[in-house]
C-alpha cells in the first residue's frame, strides 16, 4: 500500500508512489497486458454514431475537462471519463441532446472512482446550467455501468507515467521529475479530447507523452541522449514499435502546436468568456457565438459550451 503524504492541499491526502510497485516488472507487464481490455473502437463514429461527430466529443471533452479543472479534480478523473464516454459510444447510438448528459454521467462515475471527495450530483448539474435533471443523470449513471459491464477500473495513460520514468535514465537532482510529469499529463489530457488518439494503447499515449516533455523541456539535448535514442529507450520498457510510437509523437506535437498557433496557448469553444467563471450551456437555439461555433463544424452541435479554457 502506498505511504500517504499531504502535498496537495491542506485537507486532501496524496499517496507517494510505493516503490516496491514500481520497480516490480510484473506490475508494468499486468499493466500492458489488461489495457486493451478497456479500449473502446476506433471506427464507432463509422460504424455506430450517426447523430453525432468528432467534432461534437471534442467540445463536449474540453467543458468536461474545465469542469476538472475548476474543480481541481485529480489527474487521472478526466482521462478515466472519456474512456467511459468512448468505450459507451462504441456500443451505443445516442442523439447529440444526450452527449453531455453523457458527458456529466462519465464524470460522476470517473470522479467516485479516483477522487477521495467524488464530485456531487449538484456541482455537475450547476456546471450544465441546469440543463440536466438529477434524475436523468442518476438514470444515465446507471445506463453507462450497465452498458460497460461493471467494468470501470479501466488502464489510463496516467497509469503508466511513473512505470515509465523510474525506468528511463533522469538524474532528479538535475531534473524536476514532478514538471515532466505535469508536462506529460498535460499531454495526456489534451490527447483524451481528441478522437483521434482513440486508435493508440494508453501505454502508447503515455510513453509518447514523456516524449514529448523531455525533448519539450530539452532534456534530449542537455542530456547528450537525443531523441532517438529516447525513443529506442521507451520501445525497450513498453515493447511498443517504434514507428507507432513515433507517429503518436508526432500527432501530439502537431495537436500542441496547432494549438498553440491558433489560439495563443488556449482554447475557447465560444467568445466572450468570463475569466474565472464556469463553464456553462445556454438554451440550445440561443445564437450566442454562432460565428465560432460554425468554425468547428458546420453540422449542429450537442451544447453550445462557453469559457473552456486552457
Amino acid at each position: 500500500m502506498d505511504l500517504l503524504c499531504c502535498e496537495t492541499t491542506e485537507t486532501e491526502c496524496r499517496a507517494y508512489a510505493d516503490p516496491a510497485l514500481l520497480n516490480d516488472d510484473r506490475v508494468l507487464q499486468n499493466l500492458l497486458k489488461s489495457e486493451e481490455r478497456y479500449a473502446p473502437s476506433s471506427s464507432y463514429f463509422e460504424c455506430v454514431q450517426r447523430d453525432i461527430s468528432p467534432m461534437m466529443r471534442k467540445i463536449v471533452a474540453e467543458w468536461m475537462l474545465e469542469v476538472c479543472e475548476e474543480q481541481k479534480c485529480q489527474e487521472e478523473v478526466f482521462p478515466l471519463s472519456m474512456n467511459y464516454v468512448d468505450r459507451f459510444l462504441s456500443i451505443c447510438p445516442i442523439r447529440k441532446s444526450q452527449l453531455q448528459l453523457l458527458g456529466t454521467a462519465c464524470l460522476l462515475l470517473s470522479s467516485k472512482l479516483r477522487e477521495p471527495r467524488p464530485l456531487s450530483a449538484e456541482v455537475l448539474v450547476f456546471y450544465t446550467d441546469n440543463s440536466v435533471s438529477f434524475d436523468d443523470l442518476w438514470r444515465w449513471e446507471q445506463l453507462v455501468v450497465s452498458k460497460l459491464k461493471w467494468e470501470l477500473s479501466a488502464v489510463t495513460p496516467g497509469d503508466f507515467l511513473l512505470h515509465i520514468l523510474s525506468r528511463l535514465p533522469v538524474d532528479p537532482p538535475a531534473w524536476d521529475s514532478r514538471m515532466i510529469r505535469r508536462h506529460a499529463q498535460t499531454f495526456i489530457a489534451l490527447s483524451a479530447r481528441e478522437y483521434k488518439f482513440s486508435m493508440y494503447t494508453p501505454s502508447m499515449i503515455a510513453a509518447a507523452s514523456v516524449a514529448a516533455a523531455l525533448h519539450g523541456l530539452d532534456w534530449t539535448r542537455k542530456s547528450g541522449y537525443g531523441l532517438p535514442r529516447l525513443l529506442d529507450e521507451l520501445t525497450r520498457i513498453t515493447a511498443i514499435e517504434q514507428d507507432y510510437l513515433q507517429g503518436c509523437l508526432v500527432q501530439i506535437e502537431e495537436m500542441v502546436s496547432s494549438q498553440a498557433q491558433g489560439t495563443g496557448g488556449h482554447t475557447s469553444v465560444t467568445s466572450g468568456s468570463v475569466v474565472g467563471g464556469p463553464p456553462q450551456r445556454p438554451v440550445g437555439d440561443q445564437n450566442t457565438g454562432q460565428e465560432k461555433i460554425l468554425e468547428y463544424g458546420k453540422a449542429g452541435t450537442p451544447t453550445d459550451v462557453r469559457d473552456v479554457h486552457f
